[in-house]
């Protein structure tokens, strides 16, 4: 489909909702989960209702690409709403996928993995390794710290050995560091083109609760 195709249509439509709302991402990214979640509640909860009842008028063939959107749309609506129930949630799996990249890319060479006790023992590991990363761990000290301590735990002190525990050694944490710290992502509003300047308009017109998608709009 190239761009004069794409005007007007609903492919281009629903794109502009979906940027919208990860417009809005980006701007609460630095924000606390409290704070994330209230945010979300009053911009981009009004975007996602607009984007659904919207989607559900939409006359499409089953069969076709846009048929199989909305009904994809549609039966996953439940779960794409979690992010309006705790701050915490990515409003995407980009984060998961990217942390799986480096074992999809190297279990043919692991023959440790060719049996079912491997491949658990595989993702133990993995799950592990990544949930470290995401708590500024560094996996080889806390794997080795966890080595040293799970023999003699009991299941009272658990607690004090999972990644996210403020009683875990100095010597599990990454030192935070300038150099450490990854700079914010750009802002759509930083990006230029029309549909990122249509973009710019539309958040202002949610930010003043006048929702640019209502029913009886032509």
């Amino acid at each position: 489909m190239n761009a004069a195709d794409r005007d007007g249509s609903a492919a281009e439509r629903g794109l502009v909702y979906v940027n919208l709302l990860f417009a809005f991402e980006d701007e609460f990214r630095n924000s606390a989960p409290d704070e994330k979640l209230k945010k979300r509640l009053e911009l981009s909860k009004p975007v996602s209702d607009d984007f659904f009842e919207w989607v559900g008028t939409i006359a499409a063939l089953p069969k076709s690409l846009l048929g199989d959107a909305v009904t994809y749309s549609l039966s996953q609506r439940k779960y794409l709403e979690n992010i309006y129930l705790d701050g915490r949630l990515d409003i995407s799996n980009n984060a998961a996928e990217r942390a799986l990249r480096p074992f999809c890319q190297g279990r043919k060479q692991w023959l440790f993995s060719n049996t079912p006790n491997g491949a658990e023992a595989s993702s133990i590991y993995y799950s592990i390794i990544e949930t470290a990363k995401e708590n500024n761990l560094n996996p080889f000290q806390y794997i080795k710290f966890l080595l040293e301590k799970l023999p003699n735990a009991t299941t009272g002190n658990l607690e004090e050995l999972l990644p996210w525990s403020d009683a875990l050694p100095d010597a599990c944490r990454v030192p935070v560091k300038e150099s450490n710290v990854k700079p914010p992502a750009p802002m759509y509003t930083g990006k230029k083109g029309p549909l990122h300047q249509a973009l710019s308009k539309l958040r202002e017109k949610y930010k003043a609760k006048e929702s640019p998608y209502a029913p009886d709009s032509p």
